[in-house]
């Protein structure tokens, strides 16, 4: 059974940081691309950032709504996939979903239908 289990969600004020999590399970992680994606209510999902499990293929790659302010990053001994969110905004709030490719390499262009694997999300609320 495949898991994707997001953490580390919560309400920060503007300018503050969290860090979420994906932990990962029941699929081949290793040659894959992770990313997160994030959804405001009223809003499409979009992309955020993507990072391919291995060493050698490219990315990773950042949305420009978050160029320099967000990095993923991960842990292969872990299977594990995170995104070091800093200097947090009032556009920023979301639901911020964990997504697993299901093989294949990671794109600029993070596409919804490209991943098979969702995870159930963790609220980002960010203050004023």
């Amino acid at each position: 059974q495949v898991q994707l289990v997001e953490s580390g969600g919560g309400s920060v004020q503007a300018g503050g940081s969290l860090r979420l999590s994906c932990a990962t399970d029941g699929f081949t992680y290793k040659y894959n691309c992770m990313a997160w994606f994030r959804q405001a209510p009223g809003k499409e999902r979009e992309g955020v950032a993507s990072i391919y499990t291995s060493d050698g293929a490219g990315g990773p790659y950042d949305a420009d709504s978050v160029l320099g302010r967000f990095t993923i990053s991960r842990d292969n001994a872990k299977n594990t996939v995170y995104l070091q969110m800093n200097s947090l905004k009032p556009d920023d709030p979301a639901m911020y979903y964990c997504a697993a490719r299901d093989g294949g390499g990671c794109y600029s262009d993070l596409r919804l239908p490209d991943f098979a694997y969702w995870g159930q999300g963790t609220q980002v609320t960010v203050s004023s």
